[in-house]
């Protein structure tokens, strides 16, 4: 069975005609219009987005049969997902989120770190989120000094530890935070696609 992508979320209604608010998870918030038919994630439900355009941080999309506000509202919260197969490839250094969640994670000397669990940006660039077998996760920056390969084929994550993660001793979690900040911003980041960005 094919692995699914969320790549938009509905919302509001928008109107009386029967259009949405739409949340895209894709790098072009219009590469929605070219998926064909979307999915709930059990596959029950199939949509298909007729025609978009943009707004502030959204989408006012008009789906394929919904034609009320009555409707559209029925709608609302649902998540959208497309076949990982009927996504187009990545470059090199780019992946989809999907594709590394649950990735083994290993540091360069082969000792096992744990899990992919997430990719997150808060705002400072990308943050690869690993579960160990025990304890706290770790969150590391995602840029090629911390992550030198990804080895989607092998199913694991290559990491280097930065020096403040392997045990140095900091006075204060601010400077901490301020050296993870610094370090982030002074590699060269990779850009993860988002969970869906063609």
């Amino acid at each position: 069975m094919s692995k699914l992508i969320c790549v938009a979320r509905i919302g509001a209604a928008h109107g009386v005609r029967g259009e949405v608010r739409l949340w895209t998870f894709t790098e072009d918030p219009l590469a929605v219009l070219h998926f064909g038919p979307l999915t709930t994630k059990d596959g029950s439900r199939s949509f298909e987005v007729a025609k978009a355009r943009e707004a502030k941080d959204h989408l006012v999309a008009a789906i394929k049969g919904v034609t009320d506000r009555n409707a559209a509202e029925r709608l609302n919260g649902l998540e959208l997902y497309v076949p990982r197969e009927r996504l187009p490839e990545t470059d090199d250094d780019e992946y989809y989120h999907a594709d590394l969640i649950g990735l083994a994670a290993e540091t360069t000397s082969g000792a096992p770190l744990g899990r992919v669990l997430a990719v997150h940006n808060f705002g400072a660039g990308d943050i690869i989120e690993i579960a160990p077998p025990s304890g706290s996760t770790l969150m590391l920056p995602f840029t090629n000094a911390v992550v030198p390969t990804v080895d989607l084929a092998g199913g694991r994550v290559i990491i280097e530890l930065p020096g403040e993660i392997e045990g140095e001793d900091k006075d204060s979690s601010d400077d901490s935070a301020s050296q993870e900040s610094d370090a982030a911003a002074s590699n060269s980041a990779r850009r993860p696609r988002e969970s869906g960005d063609p």
